[in-house]
Order: C-alpha cells, then structure tokens, then sequence
C-alpha cells in the first residue's frame, strides 16, 4: 500500500495531505467529512469533481 503526500502553501499557511489506499472515508482534523463542513459546500464539492 502506497501512500501519497502533498503540501500546499499560500502566505502563512501551510495545508498538507496524506492519501492511501481505503474505504473511501474522508476525515478532516480527525473529524468526519460530514461533520466538518456543512451538507451545501459538501454538494457542490462533489458537483465540481464531475
């Protein structure tokens, strides 16, 4: 299983990800997907990714 780092940064910031193979959960923060953002910004996430 391989896993895939990426960093992004813009000014002060620092956001980084780390990606594997799973069931697909998304966790934030150690926080659900779900819980972390409200239900309409979760929407149009996944309209923008089709």
């Amino acid at each position: 299983m391989e896993m895939v780092h990426a960093i992004g940064r813009r000014k002060a910031a620092v956001a980084r990800v780390y990606l594997t193979e799973g069931t697909g959960k998304i966790t934030i923060n150690k926080r659900d997907l779900k819980e972390y953002f409200p239900s309409e910004l979760r929407s149009r996430s996944r309209q923008n990714q089709r």
